[in-house]
């Protein structure tokens, strides 16, 4: 029977006590969505010539330059702004970039999410989606076609690659899982090694430089589609429950008529036969278009899994 990600949220948690999940203090939260209002006085609003937009970090950040070019030409359309696409390389200098200031619309990914809403004033509205409103992703550990390994119990021993602590899919999720269903801790019954991003996990297995990796399927579906890895040589061993994908949306002090605009672009974008629509279909479910979605509702079983772990969203 396939281990459910909520039965290990429901088992820890009621093993330990959640930290306190609060907003830093430079934000406000008056009508208890659990994001950063708009600050009340004109005065802290920001409205820049150039609009900062980054995504997720991935392993060639240059690919995804060209992925997101349609699309930013659209939200220049729409806004009368320049936007310029920031390749970043970590999840940490993603949101350590917003809350300084210098990235105003973002893609953050599933683990990211409650960080960056509560350290550097994220405000997610959008998600990709199929045209059927379909979405989400699944954690699978993965682990060589030819090798030894064949069920979770074999990694026993053995190095597993995560990606970064922040990452739902990449560390939190299989933490848990592995240590509640399968007795499997860190450093004492296997090797946790770090490489970054989904990408890098995935050749990594691929290429034998880890025995096995937590990623998001939605990345390594992708990967394989466009041929950036050969599938054959790859084999999953779990499959979780669905979780949310990425989450789009801006920093919370923008001028309001700007950060509407920002918003209209995203759900009037037009993806048939753009670069967009070329890559994110490759996923499963494919994603073809933006769907509303709002933090409090979409991310409240990652929200459960951060208390579970006691993950603390304090602002370092």
């Amino acid at each position: 029977m396939r281990w459910k990600v909520w039965t290990v949220v429901a088992l820890l948690a009621s093993l330990i006590t959640s930290p306190a999940i609060a907003l830093d203090s430079r934000y406000k939260d008056a009508d208890g969505d659990l994001v950063a209002d708009v600050p009340t006085d004109p005065k802290q609003w920001i409205d820049p010539s150039t609009l900062i937009f980054a995504y997720t970090p991935v392993e060639d950040p240059e690919v995804y330059r060209k992925v997101w070019d349609d699309f930013l030409k659209h939200i220049s359309v729409v806004t009368g702004k320049k936007v310029s696409f920031f390749a970043v390389q970590s999840n940490a200098a993603q949101i350590e970039a917003m809350r300084a200031g210098r990235l105003h619309i973002a893609g953050f990914n599933t683990g990211s999410n409650p960080i960056a809403v509560n350290c550097a004033g994220f405000v997610p509205f959008a998600m990709m989606a199929s045209k059927q409103d379909e979405f989400g992703y699944e954690m699978e550990i993965i682990v060589q076609a030819d090798g030894p390994i064949r069920k979770i119990e074999d990694l026993k021993g053995r190095t597993i690659a995560f990606t970064d602590p922040n990452s739902n899919s990449g560390f939190k999720a299989p933490s848990a899982i592995l240590a509640e269903k399968y007795g499997l801790l860190a450093d004492r019954d296997f090797k946790a090694a770090f490489s970054g991003k989904h990408d890098n996990s995935v050749i990594g297995v691929a290429n034998r430089d880890y025995d096995a990796a937590a990623i998001a399927n939605a990345v390594m579906n992708r990967m394989v589609a466009r041929k950036a890895v050969d599938g054959s040589k790859l084999r999953s061993i779990y499959k979780s429950e669905t979780f949310p994908t990425t989450g789009y949306g801006t920093v919370y002090n923008l001028k309001p008529e700007l950060a509407a605009k920002i918003r209209e672009a995203f759900f009037s974008f037009k993806w048939e036969g753009t670069a967009l629509l070329k890559e994110y279909q490759l996923s499963q479910p494919p994603q073809e278009k933006f769907i509303p979605i709002t933090y409090q509702k979409h991310w409240a079983m990652v929200r459960d899994i951060d208390a579970a772990m006691k993950v603390s969203y304090a602002c370092k």
